[in-house]
């Protein structure tokens, strides 16, 4: 039975947890894989070429978009980013989950092209909470917490759109619901119709 991997898509405001939520899950359990994003901006002191980021050149970067080679991209201050398609369908094919981290108009564009991914929202207990978790970071100004508010709220709105939502009541809980819908969606019968086919060709 040679199953193909999960495409699953994981996106949330700023301040929701998304990130904590995901490393934990990615050092608790096995057989999942963080795919790289590519980007154009240059590498930051530590980064590291294919680890923190595929860092190409602008000409290589639209080539790739031309030649239909990013599942998604987007521009941002300057710079793009985006999901090479190629490191996710290689992963795939060996049978290997991938998890993509991405913003919300990137996960539009891979659930108009990837009729298969398991799209995953992870919301906020509350706006309070929200508020909350944003301002004990410390790093930014009540200005820039606001309009982290605000861009919170225009994401939320397309939580409807995704397959799944997990609540970050608590990192724990988060972790094994997201968990949950990585078992869930293995056992579907878009993961293992094939697999009945093969035990029916016995008879």
């Amino acid at each position: 039975m040679n199953k193909k991997g999960l495409l699953v898509v994981l996106s949330g405001p700023s301040g929701c947890g998304k990130g904590t939520v995901l490393k934990e899950l990615l050092t608790k359990k096995e057989g999942l894989f963080l795919s790289v994003s590519a980007t154009t901006r240059r590498p930051r002191p530590g980064e590291i070429d294919g680890q923190s980021y595929y860092f190409l050149s602008r000409d290589r970067f639209l080539e790739l978009v031309d030649n239909g080679g990013m599942l998604e991209y987007a521009c941002y201050c300057d710079n793009y980013y985006g999901t090479p398609k190629d490191s996710v369908e290689a992963k795939r094919a060996q049978g290997i989950d991938v998890i993509l981290e991405i913003e919300v108009q990137g996960a539009m564009q891979i659930k108009q092209k990837c009729p298969d991914a398991v799209m995953v929202f992870v919301m906020p207990p509350s706006m309070a909470e929200l508020a909350r978790r944003l301002v004990d970071r410390n790093t930014e100004d009540e200005e820039t917490v606001s309009r982290r508010m605000a861009k919170a709220v225009e994401e939320m709105r397309h939580a409807k759109e995704y397959d799944y939502i997990v609540v970050n009541d608590t990192v724990e809980n988060a972790v094994e619901n997201l968990w949950g819908i990585v078992l869930a969606e293995k056992l579907t019968v878009r993961q293992l119709g094939g697999f009945v086919d093969e035990v029916l060709a016995q008879v």
